[in-house]
C-alpha cells in the first residue's frame, strides 16, 4: 500500500465497495475488476485478504472499519496476547517504540493515562491514525520518526513503561537474535532504563533463552506466552537496578476461546522423576511450558512422571483433569522394531495417524513413508524412547476435557504397558 492508495481507500465510495465484497475471494475480486480505473483494485483486494486474516487474529478489532498492511498484520500481536500484556503492564505514561499496526498501543492505552506511538513508516502512522478514530481511542499521541532519537528528547524517568517490539531483520532476512533487532535493544539499554525504570521487550518465540542475562543485565523476568497451544512471543522484562537479581521464568498458556490464564513458574532445575513404564495417560505439556523449560515444575506439582530423561512426555495412571497441554489415553506401548511394527499397525487397524516424535532416529515423514501412513487427527502415534533408552512406539487417543467433546475410549485390544 502507498499513501496515495490509503487516501483512495478512505473515500466513502471505496469503503462501500470493500464492505460489499468483504467475503469475496481477493484474487477473484482482482480478476473481476481488472482494468477498472475508477477503483484502486489492487489495494482493495489487499484489504479484503487482510480483513479475512484479521477476523481470526483480531476478532474484536475486525468488527471495526480498520485498514491494514499485510506485513503490519503479520507482525502485530494477536488480541489475546495483547490483552494479556495489558493485564499487568500498567501506569500513567507508556511509549511504544515500535508502533507498527498499533495493536499493543491500543491495549496499553486502556491501562495507561497517556500513550505515545512511535513509528518510522509514515504510511503506518497515517493508517494507525485512521484506525484509532475507528476504535474511539483518544489518548494515544502519534509520532513519525526514529524511536531512539525521539526517546532521547524526553526527560529521564518520564515514562512508567517503555514497550518495544523490535523489527528482527538481518540482511533482509528474518532473524530471531536480539543483536539484529531494530531498535537495538541490547545497545540502547542505558537510555531505555534512564527514561523509564521498566522496559518490556517483545521478542521472537524462537529466541534462545539461555544467556539472556549477559546480553541484558537488567533482565528480571522472562515470560513465554502461548495462545491455543502455539508459542506467540517471549516477553523480556527489564527493571532498573535488577543487575544482581536472578531471572524469573514463567510460562503463560492462553486460549482464544476463554479468558482463562494458566501459569507455570518456578525453578525448572528440578530432577526429573522417570516412570518405570508408560502408564494409562500420556501428557504433552503446552509449548510455552516446554519452551520455558518448566515441565519439571509442572510434573512435580501434578505428581506425574516423565516417560524418559530426554523428552517432555509425561505419564500417570491417574488422570490430571485440567492439564495445561494435550492429554492422551494409552492404547498400547511397544518396543519399536522395524520388522514387526507393520504387524502392530495391522493389529490395531491403523491406516492413518498423527505422528509425534521426540528423541527418535527417524523423522515423522520417514515413518509415514516407511509404513504408508495417512494423516489423521483421530489416532496418535508417539515415537520416543523408554526409561532404558530403547526406541518405543506409543498408540494413544486424544482425550478432551469437559468442553463438549467426546473423550477417547480405550481399545479393548490394548496390550501391556512398556
Amino acid at each position: 500500500m502507498t499513501l496515495e492508495e490509503l487516501q483512495r481507500l478512505l473515500e466513502p465510495e471505496v469503503q462501500s465497495v470493500i464492505e460489499t465484497h468483504r467475503h469475496d475471494d481477493p484474487a477473484a475480486f482482482a480478476m473481476r475488476f481488472h482494468g477498472n480505473n475508477e477503483l484502486p483494485v489492487r489495494a482493495i483486494a489487499e484489504q479484503l485478504a487482510c480483513r479475512q486474516k484479521a477476523a481470526k487474529k483480531l476478532p474484536h478489532f475486525s468488527q471495526y472499519n480498520l485498514l491494514y498492511t499485510p506485513l503490519g498484520l503479520e507482525q502485530a500481536s494477536g488480541e489475546r496476547s495483547a490483552e494479556y500484556k495489558a493485564s499487568f503492564l500498567t501506569g500513567k505514561r507508556v511509549i511504544d517504540l515500535s508502533g507498527g499496526l498499533g495493536i499493543d498501543s491500543i491495549f496499553l492505552s486502556r491501562v495507561f493515562q497517556e500513550a505515545v506511538y512511535c513509528e518510522r513508516d509514515p504510511l503506518l502512522c497515517a493508517l494507525f491514525q485512521h484506525n484509532l478514530k475507528q476504535c474511539g481511542v483518544s489518548n494515544v499521541k502519534i509520532i513519525n520518526g526514529d524511536s531512539i532519537d525521539l526517546l532521547s528528547k524526553y526527560p529521564d524517568n518520564f515514562f512508567d513503561l517503555i514497550f518495544v517490539d523490535p523489527a528482527r531483520r538481518e540482511q533482509g532476512k528474518r532473524s530471531i537474535s536480539l543483536e539484529a533487532a531494530s531498535p537495538d535493544v541490547v545497545g540502547c539499554q542505558d537510555i531505555l532504563l534512564r527514561k523509564s525504570d521498566r522496559v518490556c521487550i517483545k521478542a521472537s518465540p524462537a529466541l534462545e533463552l539461555s544467556g539472556l542475562k549477559k546480553l541484558l543485565p537488567s533482565l528480571c523476568s522472562v515470560i513465554v506466552v502461548s495462545v491455543d497451544r502455539e508459542c506467540k512471543e517471549v516477553l523480556l522484562l527489564l527493571e532498573r537496578g535488577a543487575c544482581q537479581n536472578p531471572v524469573a521464568i514463567k510460562a503463560v498458556c492462553l486460549s482464544s476461546a476463554s479468558d482463562a490464564v494458566r501459569e507455570v513458574f518456578g525453578d525448572g532445575a528440578i530432577e526429573k522423576i522417570i516412570a518405570n513404564s508408560v502408564k494409562e495417560y500420556l501428557y504433552e505439556p503446552d509449548p510455552a511450558i516446554i519452551k520455558a523449560k518448566l515441565s519439571t515444575v509442572l510434573a512435580r506439582n501434578a505428581r506425574i512422571e516423565f516417560v524418559n530423561s530426554s523428552v517432555d512426555y509425561l505419564t500417570s495412571n491417574s488422570l490430571f483433569e485440567d492439564f495445561p497441554g494435550r492429554t492422551f489415553h494409552l492404547i498400547e506401548c511397544v518396543l519399536y522394531k522395524p520388522k514387526t511394527f507393520r504387524a502392530f499397525l495391522d493389529r490395531h487397524d491403523i491406516r492413518g495417524a498423527s505422528i509425534q516424535r521426540r528423541d527418535f532416529p527417524l523423522s515423522a515423514d520417514e515413518m509415514r513413508k516407511k509404513y504408508r501412513l495417512l494423516e489423521s487427527d483421530k489416532a496418535f502415534l508417539f515415537f520416543t524412547r523408554d526409561n532404558a533408552g530403547r526406541p518405543v512406539a506409543i498408540y494413544a487417543l486424544r482425550r478432551f476435557s469437559a468442553c463438549g467433546e467426546v473423550p477417547a475410549v480405550q481399545d479393548q485390544s490394548a496390550g501391556p504397558e512398556c
